[in-house]
């Protein structure tokens, strides 16, 4: 995974654990504007997150 989307995720968990605590739910759509910006990325960290 490049890191660029790592940092992206690592910033939205973080932000969303501070918000809600930590047992907030979080799907992979959340590091994503639009799920179809880059579908290949998309697939990437899908498959990482499953």
């Amino acid at each position: 995974m490049n890191k660029e989307i790592r940092k992206k995720i690592i910033q939205v968990c973080n932000e969303k654990i501070a918000k809600k605590g930590e047992n907030v739910g979080l799907s992979f759509y959340a590091f994503f504007k639009n799920k179809n910006e880059n579908p290949k990325l998309l697939m990437e960290v899908a498959t990482w997150w499953i």
